[in-house]
């Protein structure tokens, strides 16, 4: 009598092993071209300090985007390679990044791949100098490259820099900054850690840049009513996820224009959430929801915003100069590098000067206390101080940048 086995793998093990296998295949398909390329350097006598410019595949300059919801942190670093016609790798995660749809010349887009795909082709780069939003570099998946001579994060948010998973930012050369109030933060973890100093260089907010020009060009309504706009966070401790219809049904309940914009995250992570508030409003005419690339549409529709710790808050504060009002902006930063400063946040304290806390007892009278919510100067003032601290060379964040890392590039050259 023979014994059958059956072997059984839910589906979320075989995805990751799926995963992995894909991963180590790649890995070893350019494992397998750089060591052919290491043989080829070393039969033809071109070794040691040499061999870099030797290789053929290296870049000067390479930025990496992990995806679309990225491009307007890049666009005006791609712009300003093309304009002054100097070549630019860009790799990206996303088959439809919007760079595709562009006409550049000088500027030579890829698809590497998502996930472990882009990281094995990544982690063997050869080039002067790769920008970046990812952070975790040499902590996860993705590694530093022996044959990189600069590694580059661009921050992508205009608050703390140490809103990132634990050592998100150690093994970087450097930070590129919206603003000088992150470098005392990443300092002070520095020689808490006792890691190297990485070089901090402020330079703007490219994506604020972008989206200042985007929003500029978008005509005022003809018929424009009241509006409340509700973007949080994602998470258990967000505003959609935490309150939901309570704090919903008193909103829908006012007969203004409510415009629902949950966090991209939220898509992945929380879609049986949205499901459900989205199928309970489903008859309420005045209760939009929102999933566009871009936010400025919703931010320039509405008259205040609701929301929790998102940066959003500082977008809209920043964009569009009005009141904004926070709920629950509590956040457990256990996993993040700020845990280890002990100290408050820049962006909560600031958001006690910019906004206006609502509490869950206020949701029942809300459109009583939106209505007695008036812009005082002081919150104006707020938002003054705020974008001057945190949004520092407006419009020049593009040359900035590029600027950098032609002078990093060029100082690698020297060092040779």
């Amino acid at each position: 009598m023979q014994t059958v086995l059956f072997l059984y793998i839910d589906p979320g093990t075989g995805s990751m092993l799926f995963s992995i296998l894909i991963g180590a295949a790649a890995t070893l398909f350019f494992l397998g071209k750089a060591a052919l390329l290491k043989l080829k350097l070393f039969f033809s006598g071109k070794r040691g300090k040499g061999a870099q410019a030797a290789d053929a595949s290296y870049k000067q300059y390479v930025v990496y985007c992990e995806g679309k919801q990225y491009w307007n942190v890049f666009k005006p670093v791609a712009d300003e390679f093309e304009k002054r016609r100097l070549s630019l790798v860009y790799y990206t995660s996303a088959e439809d990044d919007p760079i595709f749809e562009q006409q550049y010349q000088f500027v030579k887009a890829e698809y590497i791949g998502e996930g472990n795909a882009a990281f094995a082709r990544l982690n063997l780069l050869s080039a002067g100098i790769v920008l970046m939003t990812t952070p975790g570099l040499n902590v996860y998946q993705l590694k530093r490259s022996k044959n990189v001579g600069h590694y580059s994060h661009v921050l992508h948010m205009p608050n703390d820099a140490t809103t990132y998973r634990l050592f998100g930012l150690d093994y970087f050369d450097s930070v590129l900054l919206t603003g000088d109030y992150q470098k005392a933060d990443i300092r002070a973890l520095e020689a808490q850690r006792g890691i190297a100093k990485k070089e901090l260089v402020t330079v703007g907010c490219t994506y604020l840049d972008v989206l200042a020009q985007k929003i500029k060009a978008i005509p005022e309504e003809e018929h424009h009513v009241f509006t409340v706009l509700v973007s949080p966070s994602w998470g258990d401790v967000g505003v959609l996820k935490k309150y939901g219809e309570r704090l919903l049904d008193p909103l829908a309940a006012t007969g203004w224009r409510i415009i629902v914009r949950p966090h991209p995250q939220s898509k992945k992570s929380e879609a049986d959430m949205l499901d459900r508030l989205e199928k309970r409003y489903k008859d309420s005419k005045n209760v939009e929801w929102d999933y566009d690339r871009d936010n400025i549409y919703a931010m320039k529709k509405a008259d205040i915003m609701i929301s929790d710790f998102s940066g959003i808050i500082f977008d809209y504060a920043f964009l569009c100069d009005k009141p904004v009002m926070y709920v629950n902006a509590d956040m457990d930063l256990r996993p993040y590098d700020a845990y280890d400063l002990q100290k408050e946040l820049w962006q909560f304290a600031m958001l006690k000067k910019i906004g206006i806390k609502l509490d869950e007892a206020d949701f029942p009278a809300i459109k009583d206390v939106i209505q007695n919510a008036s812009d005082s100067p002081a919150l104006a003032a707020g938002r003054k101080e705020a974008k001057a601290t945190a949004w520092m060379y407006e419009g020049k964040a593009g040359a900035n940048i590029v600027d950098f890392m032609i002078e990093t590039v060029n100082a690698l050259k020297a060092a040779v």
